[in-house]
């Protein structure tokens, strides 16, 4: 039977307790499945790299390699031709045909500071949330994530959005250029999106969801899908969470 669709999750902590913990509540879902769990982060890249989980829940600090650094190197695996020959078993008929899976990182720590959102998201990473995150919230996200979309912390990104509009953090370094009006954007790739693309833009940096972007724009459902996927294609952005970082890096939207 192969209607049921299992999200397979890895989970990487040096914490044996941490790890048991959440893959008790992980366990009790009936669409999910945890596959692996690793102790550090060359152990996480080994099993990413073996098994090609859907999501990766990744403590930031742990021995040798760590959060991050693993993270930018499970997210890289995408680019690997051969990524779906490792660790396939068979059982499942969505991996037998090997189409667009991608493995996708969720950031967990005791530390909700600016550095490593910020370093997170430079990795690639699909998620950010505190590790004393409520049960039915972290697998509302694992199932975000393993849509395509991106999470963070709410009191991570207020504190990330302020500090990057008051210039304390820079997601990039490219050059500020000028759209004759007086106001300084910092990506040219601004100039790609239409007025509607940037209407849609505008409410992803406030935390709307499709749906509700739908509705606030009185267009369809599929015509949002369709303009997201337009906007992160334009401004190569992974997900939503850097087209957040976009949006408020180039003033289309403030605090």
């Amino acid at each position: 039977m192969h209607e049921q669709q299992h999200i397979r999750v890895v989970i990487a902590d040096d914490q044996e307790l941490v790890r048991a913990g959440f893959a008790m509540v992980i366990g009790s879902q009936p669409d999910m499945e945890v596959v692996g769990q690793a102790g550090d982060g060359d152990q996480a890249v080994a099993l990413a790299r073996r098994l090609h989980p859907d999501v990766v829940l990744m403590d930031v600090r742990m021995p040798g390699m760590d959060g991050i650094e693993a993270t930018r190197q499970i997210t890289a695996m995408e680019s690997d031709p051969h990524r779906t020959e490792h660790g396939f078993d068979g059982d499942d008929s969505d991996y037998a045909a090997g189409a667009g899976r991608v493995t996708r990182v969720i950031i967990l720590t005791t530390f909700d500071l600016d550095e490593y959102v910020m370093s997170a998201i430079n990795a690639g990473a699909s998620g950010f949330l505190l590790k004393d995150t409520e049960p039915e919230t972290l697998l509302a996200s694992i199932r975000t994530v393993y849509q395509g979309n991106a999470i963070i912390a709410p009191s991570a990104t207020k504190r990330l959005i302020e500090n990057m509009v008051e210039g304390k953090l820079a997601p990039t370094e490219q050059p500020e250029v000028s759209d004759g009006t007086g106001t300084q954007y910092t990506d040219p790739e601004l100039a790609e999106l239409t007025e509607r693309e940037r209407e849609v833009l505008i409410e992803i940096a406030h935390g709307l969801s499709n749906q509700e972007i739908a509705d606030k724009l009185f267009i369809s459902l599929p015509t949002v899908k369709t303009h997201v996927a337009h906007i992160l294609a334009k401004i190569n952005a992974r997900d939503r969470v850097q087209a957040v970082v976009f949006a408020y890096e180039n003033r289309l939207v403030r605090p």
